[in-house]
């Protein structure tokens, strides 16, 4: 079964979320803009997720997750918590 390991950054409009996409783009840390401005638990280490197989996110995140080049930052993207920004950190298809 394919797995990967993901980290995020939950923030609560889509407006927030591209402008920290635009500060990742310009050189910003990812993990340390999780660590201040994530509204999920996960924030604290750099918005890390850990390692997860397909089905366990949900559908939404399971997409982008499954389908995104690794190491690219992915979002806005839209679940029932919020916006996320995505970055694949690894996977193995």
């Amino acid at each position: 079964m394919a797995r990967a390991t993901a980290r995020h950054i939950l923030v609560a409009t889509e407006a927030e979320c591209q402008a920290l996409k635009e500060q990742i783009a310009a050189g910003a840390d990812f993990a340390e803009l999780a660590k201040q401005h994530s509204q999920c638990p996960s924030g604290a280490q750099g918005g890390d997720l850990g390692s997860f197989g397909r089905g366990q996110m949900v559908p939404a995140f399971d997409q982008v997750v499954f389908s995104a080049p690794v190491n690219e930052v992915q979002g806005p993207v839209k679940t029932q918590f919020g916006y996320h920004l995505l970055e694949v950190t690894s996977r193995d298809d």
